[in-house]
């Protein structure tokens, strides 16, 4: 069996750790996971009702072009259905972009440490990765846009960057956007969109018009709450979205998914009691590191990156044992720092005494 170069030359995407997981390892029954990023509230009740209503049609397949969630997308961002494009989540759209853009040989610009699913597309397709050191633990985009090549394809912007939580700011974006050339796309990764709160983010998609080049990238499984419905979405000019929808499966996006999709963007109330809980959590976050001494980094985000100036393998399997997941910072290049998602403020409180614990246990 002979496999693809490329292929040999990928690691393995290491997930957090499921819950299911540490039972069976540790004996454990109550365990809280903030390792993944996921919302702590679960999805609207408007979902649920949803998703039970269609339990008896599951033998139907989905809308192929998924024309409602496509139209109810386009009124909400005030784009039209043919600038929209879906997929199962952000990771397949990222894959049918590389695959699109990509020929062996061709580079790929990203942060050192950033979201790893942009890598491992890159060297599917046969492509080069080139990685920038970070400005602060922040993208350094005028760094990524000096670097681009006449081999460059593709320019990733993850921002709020995951793992590290800063965003691109309006300053910064505005400052090299006019110097990516026109044959060069760059992906405005907005997963994390919702919680953002910083009045200097830049608002991408009125710039559309201006920059056919751009691709905007976002997603219901953060602050709406679906990530084991798998839905992500993008916007760019109709050309691209015609393409990446040709290249994404035509059913990817399955019928629950749809549907829960559409009731989740209906329910405001919900998306608005997530963002403020994310807040307050964040807050909270910043201020017990700062009692215990720890640096962190100020997340937009749903996670904080926090610097144990210790073992951070030894303080995760330490938490597991006090039945707490969180993300181990080696996994992104970043070891002696954990990320920590937010979660419901017991969850956050129960976190903090634990970590407390494991910290005083190891000095």
């Amino acid at each position: 069996m002979k496999l693809r170069e490329s292929v040999l030359r990928l690691k393995p995407y290491t997930a957090g750790k499921p819950i299911n997981e540490v039972k069976r390892e540790l004996g454990l029954n109550d365990i809280i996971k903030l390792a993944s990023n996921e919302n702590p509230l679960g999805c609207s009740p408007m979902v649920t009702k949803v998703i039970n209503e269609l339990a008896y049609q599951v033998n139907l397949y989905p809308d192929a072009a998924n024309f409602d969630l496509k139209r109810e997308l386009a009124e909400e961002l005030g784009v039209k259905p043919d600038n929209i494009f879906l997929g199962t989540g952000s990771d397949s759209i990222i894959r049918a972009i590389c695959s699109i853009f990509i020929d062996p040989g061709d580079e790929s610009i990203m942060g050192e440490v950033s979201f790893q699913r942009y890598e491992d597309n890159t060297k599917i397709m046969g492509g080069n990765v080139v990685k920038i050191p970070m400005k602060n633990h922040k993208l350094d985009v005028e760094k990524m846009v000096d670097a681009i090549t006449e081999r460059t394809k593709i320019l990733w912007f993850c921002t709020p960057n995951n793992p590290t939580g800063p965003i691109i700011k309006k300053d910064e974006l505005f400052s090299i956007i006019d110097k990516i050339p026109k044959d060069v796309i760059f992906v405005m990764d907005e997963a994390y969109y919702e919680y953002v709160d910083d009045p200097d983010y830049p608002q991408t998609i009125p710039l559309l018009g201006k920059y056919p080049n751009m691709i905007i990238l976002r997603t219901f499984s953060k602050a709406y709450g679906l990530a084991g419905l798998r839905v992500g979405y993008g916007i760019a000019n109709e050309n691209i979205a015609k393409y990446i929808n040709t290249v994404v499966g035509p059913f990817d996006v399955n019928l629950i998914a749809q549907n829960a999709a559409l009731a989740a963007l209906k329910d405001k109330e919900f998306l608005r009691k997530v963002v403020e809980l994310n807040k307050k959590s964040r807050e909270y976050f910043y201020e017990e590191f700062k009692n215990i001494g720890l640096e962190y980094i100020e997340s937009q985000a749903n996670f904080v990156m926090v610097d144990l100036k210790a073992d951070d393998k030894m303080v995760f399997n330490e938490l597991l044992k006090r039945g707490v997941i969180v993300r181990p910072g080696h996994l992104f290049d970043m070891p002696g720092w954990i990320r920590v998602s937010t979660g419901r403020m017991e969850q956050n409180e129960r976190f903090i005494s634990a970590l407390k614990e494991v910290l005083k246990g190891m000095h």
